[in-house]
């Protein structure tokens, strides 16, 4: 499966039924020029539209769902989908990261960039940091690293 074009749909989807969205995770560092091995799709939304979302996920071929993924006493939420290629032999994870009040900064800092000749909503640098400081996992102290580095250049 190719990730961009898995991630193209989704965005498609969101943009013609007006659902906010924001890219985070490997593909937002992506998007700050920084590629990264990722095999899995990242993005905020807003827990009123969840529902919503699933629904729209599942026409796409996301289908198998995992029970909800609580982190740091709740202030990390994941709803994943799997979409499997049974002819292939491939699968790609879709992780809903819900907005809560430990992470509504990071929601509030995204920003709008042209993408594949169209318009992508990522979480900016800076909230990309206050997402990763959640975490902190050694991937994460590089990516920290990093973007922290955009930063200081504006």
């Amino acid at each position: 499966m190719d990730l961009l074009v898995e991630l193209a749909n989704l965005i498609k989807v969101f943009d013609e039924d007006e659902i906010d969205y924001a890219l985070c995770g490997g593909l937002a560092l992506a998007v700050y020029a920084k590629p990264r091995a990722t095999l899995d799709i990242d993005i905020m939304v807003q827990p009123d539209y969840l529902d919503e979302i699933k629904q729209k996920a599942e026409k796409l071929g996301f289908t198998v769902h995992a029970t909800p993924m609580k982190f740091k006493g709740g202030a990390v939420q994941i709803h994943r989908m799997t979409k499997f290629d049974d002819e292939l032999g491939e699968y790609l994870s879709l992780d809903l990261l819900i907005v809560t009040p430990e992470t509504r900064s990071s929601w509030d800092s995204r920003i709008t960039v042209e993408w594949e000749g169209g318009r992508l909503k990522v979480i900016s640098p800076k909230g990309l940091i206050e997402l990763k400081l959640l975490r902190r996992s050694g991937q994460d102290e590089d990516d920290i690293k990093y973007l922290s580095g955009l930063i200081d250049e504006n």
